[in-house]
């Protein structure tokens, strides 16, 4: 049975608020999954939690509401593997060893190098030529985050950090450019779901479900002026910061190409930041609250950049 997906009618002011409003969504993650952890909750075991909730709860409200965006042609399932293991699993427990080895700052930095990397491809093996505003816009943003993430307060890399936090950005960008294929071929949610149930199962192989402290998740964490169940933070994590941010991110590929929508995604560690600081008691310094004027104008520039035309790039040479 041949499955036809119209194609969509893209719409670039459509595209830049689903992107934005994931990046806040994705940012809740991490302030919501440290007081998780502050449980005593492992890094793997709070991953596996969201990644397993979020693709039961993706999974049985498609199956309810539209089960027919669940139907996946055979010549289809490559991509959406290589999607939910890339994108979904392997992006989240090599940023975990990243973050457990080097400070959270460099982690970040490092993971959020992605959108250098899908410029890189567009341009070599797409071929494509990017404007020059694009490559100016993309630098301001990766030094504004440098700020805000304030990198130069630790300069001792372990080696397994530094590699798990390249791998990190290497699946990101993969996210991305997957992403950007699979939603011309796909119903977005469909394939968030998909993704998401095959992500999940991956994480499963590294943290199977049954070991998850479960008593931790009873207790209760200080959150902002609240004291929560830990279970709340979690179900949080998988609602919002992962089945609801995949949902939006992914349809945003729908209208925007994968070199925006990667760098507008940087505005991700700015809600992170902002967040802690409003919930978890971390510091705003001025040096951070100026980098997100910097990586904000870049994310600015490459936006206006986008609306200029797209020409293909010269051949490259060969031997």
């Amino acid at each position: 049975m041949t499955i036809e997906l119209e194609k969509p009618v893209t719409h670039r002011g459509r595209g830049t608020l689903y992107i934005l409003m994931a990046s806040v969504a994705f940012g809740s993650s991490g302030p919501l999954a440290k007081a998780a952890m502050q449980s005593g909750m492992t890094p793997q075991q709070v991953a596996s939690v969201r990644a397993g909730l979020a693709a039961v709860v993706l999974l049985v409200g498609v199956m309810l509401i539209k089960p027919s965006i669940l139907r996946v042609r055979r010549d289809q399932w490559r991509l959406l593997i290589a999607y939910g293991l890339l994108g979904v699993a392997l992006v989240q427990l090599l940023f975990f060893i990243a973050v457990s080895r080097l400070p959270v700052g460099i982690a970040m930095l490092l993971e959020y190098t992605s959108p250098v990397l899908v410029a890189f491809w567009v341009r070599f093996v797409r071929r494509v030529h990017l404007p020059l505003l694009s490559w100016i816009g993309t630098g301001l943003a990766f030094t504004g985050l440098a700020l805000v993430a304030q990198v130069w307060k630790s300069l001792d890399l372990d080696g397994v950090g530094l590699l798990a936090g390249m791998g990190a950005a290497l699946c990101s960008a993969s996210y991305y450019l997957l992403g950007e294929r699979g939603a011309s071929e796909h119903h977005p949610i469909g394939m968030v779901t998909w993704g998401m149930v095959i992500g999940a199962a991956g994480i499963f192989v590294v943290s199977p479900p049954w070991e998850i402290d479960f008593a931790a998740a009873g207790t209760v964490q200080p959150f902002g002026e609240w004291h929560v169940p830990v279970w709340t933070l979690l179900v949080a994590v998988a609602l919002i910061s992962t089945a609801l941010a995949y949902a939006l991110s992914i349809s945003s590929l729908r209208h925007l190409p994968s070199t925006v929508a990667s760098v507008l995604a940087l505005s991700e560690p700015i809600v992170a930041t902002v967040l802690a600081w409003l919930m978890l008691g971390e510091t705003l310094t001025p040096v951070q609250i100026g980098g997100m004027a910097v990586l904000l104008t870049g994310a600015a520039l490459v936006q206006v950049a986008a609306h200029g035309p797209v020409t293909p790039a010269d051949p490259l040479p060969t031997d």
